[in-house]
């Protein structure tokens, strides 16, 4: 079981969905809601975060987090978020943002570390760059291959 959260939108009752489900619980959701903002991420974040925090505390420490946040709109809680991924940047988790449709998300790639350490408004850095931003347009028609890994070696 994966949990799927909604923010950003008025929706029905919460759903538990398999993620093979996913997908087509988005899809057949999507006409039943409006999409409505603001679009606050930093509590989703903060919410993955505490379960990465506890799995930190067990001794068996084997369970790695992965949050994928699809959104349509520019992120309207930008410093909190900031702030929360550079708490989470200590925990065994990442985040990867997907941006979806025309909106401008030059402001996303901020909090993607591929053009410089992200830091939280009091300037604490994140100990490790644990975001990736892709604005879906760029890659919605790219087809892509992928390889299987073989030990050291890419087939």
């Amino acid at each position: 079981m994966f949990p799927a959260f909604g923010f950003g939108a008025r929706i029905p009752p919460e759903y538990t969905v398999r993620i093979q489900g996913v997908v087509e619980a988005y899809q057949s959701c999507l006409p039943k809601l409006q999409l409505y903002g603001p679009t606050n991420i930093a509590p989703i974040i903060q919410k993955v975060a505490k379960s990465a925090s506890e799995e930190t505390n067990t001794k068996e420490a084997s369970q790695y987090f992965i949050l994928l946040i699809l959104t349509d709109g520019v992120i309207t809680d930008m410093a909190d978020t900031r702030e929360a991924i550079v708490h989470a940047s200590h925990l065994p988790m990442s985040v990867i943002i997907v941006g979806v449709g025309n909106a401008d998300f030059s402001d996303m790639q901020m909090l993607d570390g591929d053009d410089g350490i992200l830091r939280s408004p009091k300037g604490e850095p994140v100990l490790r760059d644990i975001v990736q931003f892709v604005p879906f347009r760029n890659f919605k028609h790219a087809q892509f291959q992928f390889g299987v890994t073989l030990g050291p070696q890419l087939y």
